[in-house]
Parts: structure tokens; sequence; C-alpha cells
């Protein structure tokens, strides 16, 4: 029996991460497939060719984030971009959900941005506890009027899920900048310390 049950979890390890791969890949898939139907019903693949073929959704979807880019980095496609900005920013409702989205979006995908730049070490939720964390900037409007000193704006997630967390703003001195990268943190998070990176050299953060 223990044979058995040792054979069934060298299996259970070699089938599980495979079976959410292909699981989370063929969602991806078949969510990016669904763009094909803003194309006309003549110029759908699946009429075109006969058959179903997954994966022309996702080139239409690259297709369309490179022309978007292009338009936007040039000067037209920048005006253009910002008129777009100042109609939905008039609308009641869609300004205040567009503007917030807007503005974590720029700051988690902009090339100048710090967002998720740097894994630290942080003391929560209490002293003499710690877990990984990570710097999304400094404080800034009034909150930075009433802290003395210097601060860092720090993102504690949740574990499994990373997507949640807390919002906390600490002395720099009490976050120790880890060696890491953003992705090897968020893999040590999200399997709960099971899959451990490699040990690196610690320095505080100045």
């Amino acid at each position: 029996m223990a044979a058995i049950r040792k054979w069934l979890l060298a299996g259970l390890l070699v089938i599980v991460p495979v079976a959410i791969t292909i699981w989370v890949l063929e969602w991806i898939i078949s969510t990016l497939d669904k763009t094909l139907l803003i194309l006309p019903s003549g110029w759908q693949p699946d009429k075109l060719l006969g058959f179903h073929l997954p994966g022309f959704g996702v080139l239409l979807a690259l297709a369309i984030l490179l022309l978007l880019g292009a338009t936007a980095s040039n000067f037209f496609g920048n005006k253009l971009l910002k008129w777009w900005d100042a109609m939905l920013n008039r609308i009641p409702i869609v300004r205040s959900i567009y503007s917030g989205v807007k503005q974590v979006s720029d700051t988690l995908f902009s090339e100048s941005g710090n967002a998720f730049r740097k894994a630290v070490l942080v003391q929560w939720p209490r002293q003499d506890v710690w877990t990984i964390a990570f710097v999304t900037g400094a404080p800034g409007g009034d909150a930075a009027n009433y802290l003395k000193g210097d601060y860092l704006s720090v993102y504690v997630p949740t574990t499994p899920n990373p997507t949640g967390g807390y919002f906390v703003m600490l002395k720099s001195s009490d976050c120790i900048e880890l060696k890491m990268s953003v992705d090897e943190a968020l893999k040590y998070i999200v399997s709960m310390g099971v899959v451990i990176p490699e040990r690196m050299p610690q320095t505080l953060i100045k």
C-alpha cells in the first residue's frame, strides 16, 4: 500500500501541473477567440475554412493590440487618445470607473512606473512575523504630509491568491529589499512557501 500511495502521489505531481497548464491555455485561447466576433460574418475563419481552428482569435487580438499601440505612439494617435480620455471622463458613471482603472493600468504597465519592481521583506501583520511584499512607490497626496521620514508604499499580497492583499505605508528602514525577482517572489507566495527561490544576499533599502 505504501508503494501504491507513493506512485499515486508521483503521478499527481506529474499530471496536475500539466492539466492546470492545459486548462489555463484553453481558457485563454477560447476567450481570445471571441474577438473573432467583431469580424463580418463572411470573414469568419470558421466559415472560410469550413471548420473551427482555435488560435485565430489570439492572432487577431495581438494584431489589434499592435495596431492600437502603434497608433497611440504617434502624434495624431496621441491626440486622438487624449480626446477619447476627455470624452470618457465627461460621462458621470463611466468617469469614476474608467479613471480609476486607467490610473492603475498606467502605473502597472508604464515603462517608467515603479509598481512591483522590488520584492521586500516586512513584518506583517505584527512584529516578529515576516512576509514578502512589493514596493509600489512612495506615499503621496495629503497622507505624505503626516508621515515624517522616508516611507514606502507597499502592497502585501495574500496567499495563495496574490490579487487580494493590503496597501500599507512603511518606513523604508523597516523594509528589507530581497535580491530576488518579482516572478520568484510571486511563485514563493502563490506556492505558500513550497517553491523556494535561491538564497541570495539581502540589503536594507536606503
